[in-house]
Formats: structure tokens, C-alpha cells, sequence
């Protein structure tokens, strides 16, 4: 039996040194936050603290029954999912047609495309206030989801061009030729190859709305999103009500991401054979 070289040991070792240091970075915020959340006002500010949670839910119970939580929660789940599907209902097809088409320009358009993340939410944020103003899009579930949508559009382009690209345009011609159309061939052929990167795709718009608190806090008032109620309520609450904030702002991305897990296994699967 061959020994395996030493320094092919060395460099699994430091991979997985690696992966344990950044599994802990992601992992320990979260299991504190939930730590924090579900411990009564005295533990949270006592010392030493615990590391195991006494399952206090009062601070989440109150929290829950503040005034206009439940309103900021149910916008943020509108808003994100509103993002989610404008942004692969029209990213798809751009990306698709950028790798199946050739046209003038097409290597700046995906440049152009790119470069639109280029430019910061704040300095677009006076224009677009008085758009919104003017045609009547301000403070509303629509006009948010527009603003989120121009943020994730990008990478759904992206995305799902390199997507399509992945997969030879045989498979689309050979179905032609067993008398699919390219609607046809596409629905039977192309999208269950890319449907878990679509899902991909779709969950990063959803993070990308979730997480946004800039657009939401400017462009809302009555309607705002969790995020931007938190930013607002919270900012001088005691440190209990911000844990409980935390918890349940994570908690439903946490969910919808375990609620596809699959999807993302099998893009995996398919990256990796």
C-alpha cells in the first residue's frame, strides 16, 4: 500500500482547515443570535454568558406583538418574492438569448449589463424618490420589488447565461429534429438540466430583496419591509428585542433556502461531475 504524499496531505488538511474556519465563521453568528434570542433579558445581559439556550420566548413574543411587525414581515415576504420572479421571468430569457443568439453588441451588452451594479443605491436614490413620486410608486409593494429587482436582475442575466452555456446546443437541435419546436425542445430538454440553477438564481434574488434595507427605508413609509422596520424600531431597543429582531428576520430566509435545498444539491452534483 502507496503512502500518500506528503504534501497531498498538507494541502487536504489546509482544505479542510479551511472549510471548518469558514463553516464556523457562517455558523457561530447564527447559533448565537438564536442562543440570545431564545434566553430571557437576564441572561442576554448577564456575564458569563451561556452557550446553551434556556427557551425563553418572551422577548420573541414580544417582539412579535409589536405594533406593524406582522405588516413588515408579510412585506418582506411580498417584496422578495415579487423580486424573485421578475427577476428570473426576465433574466432567463436574456440569458438564454445571449447563448443561443448572435447579435451587434452582445459582448458589450453582458459588459453593460454587469456594469450596472457599478453604480451605488445612494446616488440613485433622490432619482428615483421623485420617479416614484410622480408616477405614483412610492411607498408600495410594486415599486420596491422594482428597485430589488434592478439589483438582482443582473446576476440572473449572468447566471443564467453561463447556464445555458454549459449545455450543448446538440441536444436543442436534436430534438428539432424528432419534430419539437424550439419552445418544445426547450421545456423538455433544456429546463430540467437548468432548473437547479435557475433555483439557484431565484434564491439569490430572494436573499438579495431580503437583506436590502437601504431602497426600503428611503422609498417606504406606511408599507416598510422588515429590515427597514427593524433599522427604525430597533435602533435604541433594548439588546433582547434586537436578538429577537435578528432571529426572526434569518429565520424565514433560513427556511425558504432549506425548503429547495435539493436544487442546490443537484447543481452541485452537476458542477462536479
Amino acid at each position: 500500500m502507496t503512502r500518500e504524499p506528503v504534501h497531498r496531505r498538507r494541502a487536504r488538511q489546509l482544505t479542510m482547515a479551511l472549510v471548518i474556519l469558514l463553516g464556523a465563521w457562517v455558523l457561530v453568528p447564527i447559533y448565537l443570535l438564536v442562543v440570545n434570542s431564545l434566553s430571557s433579558p437576564a441572561e442576554v445581559n448577564g456575564f458569563p454568558k451561556s452557550f446553551v439556550p434556556s427557551f425563553d420566548t418572551g422577548s420573541l413574543g414580544f417582539f412579535l406583538g409589536f405594533a406593524g411587525v406582522t405588516r413588515a414581515l408579510l412585506n418582506s415576504v411580498l417584496v422578495a418574492a415579487l423580486t424573485m420572479v421578475l427577476s428570473i421571468g426576465l433574466g432567463a430569457p436574456a440569458g438564454y438569448a445571449l447563448s443561443r443568439f448572435e447579435f451587434p453588441g452582445k459582448s458589450s451588452y453582458r459588459l453593460l449589463v454587469l456594469m450596472t451594479r457599478a453604480f451605488p443605491l445612494p446616488l440613485l436614490a433622490l432619482p428615483l424618490a421623485v420617479l416614484f413620486i410622480r408616477t405614483g410608486l412610492d411607498d408600495s409593494i410594486l415599486g420596491l420589488a422594482l428597485v430589488h429587482t434592478s439589483l438582482a436582475l443582473p446576476f440572473a442575466i449572468l447566471i443564467t447565461y453561463s447556464l445555458f452555456s454549459g449545455i450543448p446546443i446538440e441536444l436543442e437541435e436534436a430534438a428539432w429534429t424528432l419534430g419539437c419546436t424550439r419552445l418544445q425542445a426547450f421545456r423538455k430538454v433544456i429546463l430540467p438540466l437548468v432548473l437547479p440553477g435557475i433555483t439557484a438564481s431565484a434564491i439569490f434574488a430572494f436573499v438579495i430583496s431580503w437583506n436590502e434595507v437601504f431602497a426600503a427605508s428611503v422609498l417606504t413609509i406606511q408599507n416598510r419591509t422588515l429590515t427597514a422596520f427593524l433599522l427604525q424600531s430597533l435602533d435604541v431597543s433594548p439588546m433582547p428585542l434586537k436578538f429577537a429582531g435578528g432571529f426572526v428576520l434569518v429565520l424565514p430566509a433560513l427556511i425558504f433556502i432549506f425548503a429547495v435545498r435539493r436544487y442546490l444539491f443537484a447543481m452541485w452534483g452537476i458542477a462536479n461531475r
